[in-house]
């Protein structure tokens, strides 16, 4: 009896020393000129749980190839717990030559590399044959998703500029002076400076009226901006308005039975109005530059200029001069400006005009601009126009400077182009 029982256990003990079930990867491995793959194969994985209850955790293996030859045995992960794949990197002349990841399916026959290789994403120039498909961004979870979720990259984006987001989501560029300071729409503007438009603070300012236990009333010698703004102590202790005081036209009242003691002090703190409010910002350069010289008879761009996003505001002017050069006689010039999808200024010269330079004014309205132009050449007359621009700026607004020849031994050239915004 006693030796049956020890057989049951013995017999009972097997599968547990037997492992886990492997299925074996055998192969003839070549390179793409014919010859044998020679080299290491290092298989790493993670930490995984195997169909029969196995606990496999994360390490690597490496596996010689000679001649060739391949021949591993692993455990099946098709059916791992957590979903797990191998990853395999070939080396080769003391390089990796490539990388690709199993699935590998329990089998009673030896599989080839193609039965297991899930996809192929070379790190070298890989001698393998690569069976990997294209695919879709559609097809990865929640990559679409995750993309548009990301801010794009406007047209206006400038490197070593602020970035900002403009009205459509896109990350854009704030456009000023290196010493402007930025506001929370995207525009700039010239800094506070202690005078400036930021504002001015003052410190210890002591209250004018008298200290005597009766006199509850008390003039600052400077008018908080905003109101909110002050802050007053009295022996060092911050007074809370409404409860210890009130403040109206500049004035500090105390409440009944509050009024300051004769060794009491007083002091406040404040903002005021920035003292130069009534000055201007300083005009900003938005696009300067040169542009192109072609021999085209229809009208084409020779430089664009374009606008960010969230820079113009109802109130300001964008002044914008061009300067052209027609070199050659052979037949006529003509040049143009474009505002978004709106012809600002038109002119067209004769054969025998060299130079023609134009000038416009863009009034910003919040429809979109009144834009007054005027040109004229060496021998050009003098003309002027004025139109009304819809087009929308608050996402961004590309200015385009064009211009044609009808003769293909001429050239038309933009010697120069400015975009200058005051607000």
């Amino acid at each position: 009896m006693i030796r049956r029982l020890l057989v049951a256990a013995a017999l009972s003990i097997v599968p547990l020393l037997a492992g886990p079930p492997l299925t074996t990867i055998q192969d003839v491995l070549y390179k793409a000129d014919g010859t044998r793959f020679s080299g290491t194969l290092t298989i790493s994985w993670t930490s995984f749980q195997a169909v029969d209850n196995s606990s496999i955790f994360t390490q690597n293996s490496t596996v010689r190839v000679l001649n060739g030859n391949l021949h591993v045995e692993l455990v099946p992960n098709t059916t791992a717990t957590p979903a797990s794949l191998y990853t395999v990197t070939y080396n080769s002349d003391g390089y990796v030559q490539f990388q690709e990841s199993w699935s590998v399916p329990s089998s009673l026959v030896p599989l080839h590399v193609r039965d297991v290789r899930m996809a192929t994403a070379s790190s070298g120039v890989s001698d393998l044959t690569d069976t990997s498909t294209t695919v879709t961004e559609s097809n990865v979870i929640g990559l679409v998703a995750d993309l548009g979720a990301r801010p794009l990259q406007a047209p206006g984006f400038a490197p070593g500029h602020v970035a900002m987001i403009n009205s459509s989501g896109q990350v854009d560029s704030v456009i000023g002076n290196p010493a402007d300071c930025v506001y929370v729409n995207g525009a700039s503007g010239p800094c506070g400076n202690g005078s400036g438009a930021a504002g001015n603070f003052v410190d210890g300012d002591t209250p004018i009226g008298t200290i005597d236990g009766t006199n509850a009333t008390f003039t600052l010698n400077g008018v908080p901006d905003p109101t909110t703004s002050l802050a007053l102590y009295r022996n060092g202790v911050l007074q809370k308005l409404g409860f210890d005081y009130t403040f109206s036209n500049g004035s500090i009242q105390f409440v009944a039975g509050a009024a300051p003691q004769p060794t009491d002090v007083l002091l406040a703190s404040y903002r005021t109005a920035g003292s130069d409010s009534t000055s201007y910002p300083s005009p900003q350069v938005l696009c300067s530059g040169t542009g192109v010289a072609l021999s085209l008879s229809n009208l084409t761009t020779l430089a664009t200029c374009s606008i960010p996003g969230g820079l113009l505001a109802p109130g300001d002017r964008i002044e914008i001069h061009v300067d052209y050069a027609h070199v050659g006689s052979a037949d006529a010039a003509a040049i143009a400006v474009v505002w978004g999808g709106t012809t600002i200024l038109s002119a067209s010269a004769a054969a025998a005009e060299t130079m023609l330079t134009g000038r416009a004014d863009g009034s910003i309205v919040s429809t979109g601009a009144q834009v007054s132009s005027q040109s004229f050449g060496a021998t050009t007359a003098f003309t002027t126009g004025i139109v009304n621009a819809p087009d929308s700026y608050s996402g961004g607004l590309t200015l385009t400077f064009l211009g044609s020849v009808a003769a293909s031994a001429d050239t038309i050239a933009l010697q120069h182009y400015s975009v200058v915004r005051v607000p």
